[in-house]
C-alpha cells in the first residue's frame, strides 16, 4: 500500500483507475478498506471511469498513530487530503467524505476552493455549522477509553466502541482524535462554497443533523435522503451510491 509524509505524519493511500480524480475521506473508526473499498465504492467508481484516490486519516488505517488530540484538529486533517493531491500532482479532484470525512471534506473546499472541483458530504448535515448539545463527543471518549466494550453502557458510546473494535483500531489514537478541538464552519463559510454539492444522510440518522437545512445553506445543494438508513449503515447504501454517481455525471 503506498504512503507519503505530511511533515512528520505518514499517510497510507490507494489510487487505482483512470480518468477523473475523486478522493474519498473515511469517517471517525472506519478506515479506506472499511468505508470504500469492502462495500464495492471503489470498484463502482472506477467501472464508472474515475480515478478513485481514497486516504487513512490520520490516527486510522495504516496512516499514523498520534496521541495529541491538537494533532486532528480539522485544518490539518484537510491539509492532509491537500498534500496527498500535491504528491500525486492533482490539482483539482472531485471530494467525497463520510461523517467526519465529509467534515474535512467540506473544510476542503472553503479553505482550498481552488483544490475542489465538487464535494459530495456523506452522514453529515446541519451539524456542520451547529453544536451537537448531547454531549455525544465526550461519551465516545468515555467509552474508548473504557476497559472493554463490556464495560461501556452508553448506547451510543457502545456503539462506536463496536464499530471501533471491529475495525481493529487503535482505541488510544480514536479517543485523542475524538478530543480534537471542536471547530464549526459559518453558515457563511459554507454559503461561500462555489462549486456544486450534495448533502446525503440517512432519513434515520441522529447524529448527522438534517441534511436538507445543511443544503438550503449553500447555493446550488442537492440534498439526498438515504431511505430507512442509521448513521453507522447509511455509507454503502445502492440509493447513496446511484445518487453519487448521477450527481458525478452531472455536475459541471
Amino acid at each position: 500500500m503506498p504512503a507519503f509524509h505530511n511533515g512528520s505524519v505518514e499517510i497510507a493511500y490507494l489510487d487505482t483507475g483512470t480518468g477523473d480524480p475523486i478522493v474519498l475521506i473515511h469517517g471517525f473508526a472506519s478506515s479506506k478498506d472499511f468505508n470504500w473499498v469492502n462495500p464495492s465504492w471503489v470498484g463502482e467508481l472506477t467501472q464508472a471511469g474515475r480515478r478513485v484516490i481514497a486516504l487513512d486519516n490520520r490516527g486510522h488505517g495504516d496512516s499514523s498513530k498520534l496521541y495529541d488530540p491538537a494533532a486532528y484538529e480539522m485544518t490539518l486533517m484537510a491539509g492532509d487530503v491537500r498534500a496527498l493531491l500535491d504528491h500525486l500532482g492533482i490539482a483539482r479532484a472531485d471530494v467525497m467524505g463520510y461523517s467526519m470525512g465529509a467534515r474535512i471534506a467540506t473544510f476542503l473546499a472553503v479553505h482550498h476552493p481552488e483544490r475542489v472541483r465538487s464535494v459530495v458530504i456523506g452522514g453529515l448535515g446541519i451539524r456542520i455549522v451547529e453544536k451537537q448539545g448531547t454531549g455525544l463527543a465526550q461519551r465516545v471518549v468515555v467509552a474508548l477509553k473504557a476497559p472493554s466494550l463490556a464495560d461501556v453502557t452508553d448506547p451510543d458510546g457502545r456503539a462506536f466502541r463496536s464499530f471501533a473494535e471491529r475495525t481493529n483500531s487503535d482505541l488510544k489514537a480514536l479517543a485523542a482524535c475524538m478530543s480534537r478541538p471542536r471547530t464549526l464552519l459559518t453558515p457563511e463559510q459554507v454559503a461561500g462554497i462555489k462549486v456544486p454539492v450534495l448533502v446525503a444522510v440517512g432519513t434515520n440518522d441522529d447524529v448527522a443533523g438534517s441534511g436538507p437545512e445543511l443544503a438550503a445553506l449553500i447555493p446550488g445543494a442537492r440534498a439526498l435522503d438515504i431511505p430507512g438508513r442509521d448513521h453507522m449503515l447509511a455509507s454503502g447504501d445502492k440509493v447513496f451510491k446511484a445518487g453519487v454517481l448521477e450527481f458525478l455525471n452531472q455536475r459541471a
